[in-house]
């Protein structure tokens, strides 16, 4: 199962590495844009248990490392208003382009 990481900038300027077990958090976030703290806590928490759920479906367990990850996020997320933005700066790795579509895992 691919393993990705997503690295975001905080409201106030602090940047964070983050795990994901699936490359699902590419369905949830995009690379450049801005969310509202509450919408990343929302996006990012939906993710990593989908992340998980993919781990348990293939391994027979869910993933601790995501379980902790999502509650990093939550964590850090308290120290910020819910109207402040949380923005993505890098997905790695990230979707492969296809079919010389210049979106990454766009199709032509």
């Amino acid at each position: 199962m691919p393993e990705m990481t997503f690295d975001v900038r905080w409201p106030d300027g602090s940047t964070e590495s983050c795990y994901s077990p699936s490359l699902v958090m590419h369905d949830h976030l995009e690379v450049g844009r801005r969310y509202r703290v509450a919408e990343f806590v929302d996006r990012s928490s939906r993710a990593l248990q989908e992340a998980s759920d993919r781990v348990r479906a293939r391994y027979g367990m869910g993933c601790a490392s995501a379980v902790q990850q999502e509650a990093e996020i939550r964590q850090m997320a308290r120290f910020f208003d819910a109207d402040g933005e949380v923005e993505v700066l890098a997905m790695e790795p990230p979707l492969p382009v296809t079919n010389g579509d210049t979106r990454p895992g766009g199709t032509a």
